[in-house]
């Protein structure tokens, strides 16, 4: 698996991230043997970057990885581990007060001493100037007590990133994860990468599959993506599938033939989906990507490129 720096944080990031969302049983009930062997598994074949957050199943998802991790029985310095702070299953607290108190929790359910990357999780839904003069500076704070090595924030609109890291000193915000804007269907993230470049901040891209969109099951009820996005992106799976093609392995692919985004998130909760998404990556190294495919599902996507949904995904 290769592996990329992250920004300026000395980090070697592995470029197919594990997702941890689906641990937390959010898109169905996953056994905890299963969430450990999909976490070895993930492990051995050079997975060594897990991505989590306490949003994510109420809890559910930093206990089952944090099982996992400790199942490997490796030194801490062989794996990087990010989780988040300010989203939780009962809403929103972006204060300094609740930052302190979720990484305790965090470091407590992960079983770890501390965390590699702290987030700020989904920061549009709370007020961006709290973000500037009061989350980051808390989550400094807690870098320098060693409870987590870098800062990141995350969300859906992208200006949301220009806003804060124009307002804070440089170097104080090292990593941004943005979800669902470098994949098939959207690639809006190109824009805003030489700007990331310039910031020396990290780039992490989430969701190449655009939230379900582009998988043969389909997104799920609540997607807020409109009608005609659906339509378009249906049609696209359609067509690779009569085809003998799998869609999931071709957006991975074009989420990861950009260099500069130094890890790609997958939710993986199974030891086959593990094998899948690790075989796209060898094949895309060794054979390159079937140019033929995505040529007809652009095609096919361009009357909707680079459309997307106002605002990040507000579950209740």
């Amino acid at each position: 698996m290769e592996l990329r720096a992250l920004g300026n944080t000395g980090l070697k990031v592995s470029a197919v991230g594990f997702g941890a969302s689906p641990l937390g049983s959010v898109f169905g009930p996953v056994a905890e043997d299963d969430a450990v062997a999909t976490v070895r598994e993930a492990f051995r074949l050079g997975i060594n970057f897990f991505d989590t957050s306490p949003y994510y199943g109420g809890t559910l998802s930093e206990k089952m990885l944090g099982k996992g991790l400790k199942a490997l029985q490796v030194p801490r310095s062989d794996y990087i581990v990010a989780t988040k702070c300010g989203r939780y299953k009962e809403g929103f607290d972006f204060s300094a007060e609740r930052v302190r108190k979720s990484i305790d929790e965090s470091l407590e359910r992960l079983q770890l001493d501390y965390v590699d990357i702290l987030h700020c999780h989904d920061i549009e839904f709370g007020s961006l100037d709290q973000i500037v003069s009061e989350t980051i500076p808390a989550l400094q704070k807690l870098k320098q007590e060693g409870k987590t090595r870098f800062v990141g924030i995350t969300g859906l609109p992208l200006d949301i990133f220009t806003y804060v890291l124009d307002r804070v000193p440089p170097g104080t915000v090292d990593v941004i994860l943005s979800y669902c804007h470098y994949g098939v269907n959207d690639s809006t993230l190109l824009d805003l990468l030489p700007y990331l470049k310039s910031k020396g901040v990290g780039v992490i891209s989430a969701s190449p599959l655009a939230m379900g969109l582009l998988t043969e099951q389909g997104p799920p009820e609540w997607h807020p993506a409109s009608p005609e996005l659906k339509t378009a992106c249906k049609a696209a799976v359609s067509h690779c599938k009569s085809n003998g093609k799998k869609i999931t392995k071709l957006a991975l692919q074009y989420s990861l033939a950009n260099k500069e985004i130094s890890s790609v998130l997958v939710g993986m909760s199974s030891v086959s989906q593990v094998e899948e998404n690790v075989s796209a990556v060898t094949e895309l190294e060794s054979l390159g990507m079937d140019q033929e495919t995505l040529s007809e599902v652009e095609a096919i996507l361009e009357p909707v490129k680079n459309l997307t949904w106002p605002s990040g995904i507000h579950q209740n």
